[in-house]
């Protein structure tokens, strides 16, 4: 027996993960500089889409997501599915006539935006939980249908008169979600998961149809969420070494799945059209969706306060979710701008050991502090090259080599070069800094410290040409 409510247990889980999702579902929703002029906003949807089959078999696009994955459900187990994806919402502009009708329009104009055309996402969901021990063999089918519908909303002014309107329209749109379970042969009760998404709308595409014009009977940005009231998933990025056989046969088609939730926990799957690592999270400096995750959000908060006036109208009248960037941007306090600008973690292994009352006890010299390691002395150190010391004063000969250099190296192979330090880093390498001797820009290299750097395999003592 199937259900399609979740109970709070699975709900709180899955609220867990759809902040990540979120990130998933509404990446490239809308580009810097957010507004629908801009060229990189006219062809939008990158992720997840799936297409009718009649537009998919003629543009050579993906109708369906195939994801498989490794379970250890225990008995009694429910497996509660969560799919979702946008739905491309038509919005056209219009403007009034005399006669008392309206007219589209290519813009309307208002006093803090400017209206144009623009296709809106509505979020939908497929839900289901099913019982595990339901879906070995064929498994189930379930098939789903959203109805067309239209939708008009006046626009006025402050007064109250009409400016216009906007008739955002949808299209029916259907589709089917297939989920079944097969135990694998071994000494490990392991079970691999199938779930397929696939669009089935009726949609037929005309023969000089574009993309466009197969939008709105898409799924778009679709991904799905997985969740195991009573066992585990096993990780397909990081598998135990036993499973890493029965993961490389796993099919996964347009998907990638990864644990999702807090570190630690193993009942919780996402599904998503991006690669992602296992635990994906969002940064906790990040202040809020910007929709463009290509970019960093230190540098769209920059760009798009800078937005003149008229840009930013038009943004605000470009959709909803523009408009909020547009406004997170304008208001953001500077100690928020100022936590978008780097941060470091996971450096508690190296700053010391714990205090007695806890915290982080510091050393006097920071970690990244040449000072801070007493044993080495960058201008004293020295490495042996073809028998001989090699240190600060030293000269050597340049021979870089192709397996970890690049072009600009090459160029260098065979002049003589002055050792200005020798370096170690954290994992135990050593760098020779160097500057070369017939460069005529190397006392101003020397002064601001901008050394080259070889490896003690890639130089020569002269000795030794």
């Amino acid at each position: 027996m199937t259900k399609d409510a979740f109970t709070p247990g699975t709900e709180a889980r899955f609220a867990a993960a759809r902040h990540v999702a979120d990130a998933v579902l509404f990446e490239g929703y809308v580009l810097y500089p957010y507004r629908a002029s801009a060229a990189k906003n006219r062809l939008r949807w990158q992720f997840g889409v799936l297409v009718p089959p009649s537009w998919g078999a003629a543009a050579e696009e993906n109708g369906f997501q195939l994801t498989e994955c490794l379970m250890e459900p225990r008995t009694g187990a429910e497996l509660s599915v969560e799919v979702r994806f946008l739905r491309a919402q038509r919005r056209t502009v219009e403007e009034p006539r005399e006669d008392g009708t309206f007219a589209p329009t290519g813009e309307l104009r208002l006093a803090d935006r400017v209206l144009v055309p623009w296709d809106e996402g509505v979020e939908e969901r497929v839900t289901l939980v099913v019982p595990v021990g339901g879906l070995r063999g064929d498994g189930i089918v379930l098939p789903f249908t959203r109805p067309a519908a239209e939708e008009a909303e006046e626009v006025t002014d402050t007064d109250g008169h009409a400016l216009g309107r906007l008739v955002r329209r949808r299209e029916e749109i259907s589709g089917a979600l297939r989920i079944s379970e097969a135990e694998l042969d071994g000494p490990y009760r392991v079970q691999r998961l199938s779930v397929t998404v696939e669009n089935t709308s009726a949609w037929t595409a005309e023969p000089d149809a574009d993309r466009h014009a197969a939008l709105p009977y898409s799924l778009l940005a679709t991904h799905t969420l997985l969740r195991l009231d009573g066992g585990s998933f096993l990780s397909m990025t990081d598998p135990p070494e036993w499973a890493r056989g029965a993961v490389a046969a796993c099919r996964n088609l347009n998907t990638w799945p990864v644990l999702a939730g807090e570190p630690g926990r193993d009942d919780l799957m996402l599904s998503s059209p991006i690669i992602l690592e296992d635990h994906p999270a969002i940064a906790p400096e990040s202040p809020g969706a910007l929709y463009d995750a290509t970019e960093i959000d230190e540098i769209l908060a920059l760009r798009t306060a800078a937005l003149t006036d008229e840009e930013k109208r038009e943004a605000r009248g470009t959709d909803a979710r523009a408009a909020a960037v547009i406004e997170l941007a304008d208001t953001m306090p500077p100690e928020v701008l100022e936590r978008l600008h780097g941060a470091v973690r996971g450096l508690q292994s190296v700053t010391g050991p714990p205090k007695p009352g806890g915290g982080i006890l510091e050393p006097e010299t920071p970690w990244w502090d040449p000072g801070g390691d007493t044993g080495v002395d960058p201008g004293s150190d020295h490495v042996i090259v073809g028998g001989r010391a090699v240190r600060a004063g030293s000269r050597v000969v340049l021979r870089p080599r192709l397996r970890r250099t690049d072009a600009q190296d090459l160029f260098l192979d065979g002049h003589s070069a002055l050792v200005e330090a020798v370096l170690h880093d954290v994992d135990g390498g050593v760098h020779l800094a160097v500057t070369v001797e017939d460069d005529p820009g190397a006392d101003i290299r020397r002064e601001q410290g901008r050394f080259l750097y070889f490896q003690p395999d890639e130089v020569e003592t002269p000795e030794d040409v």
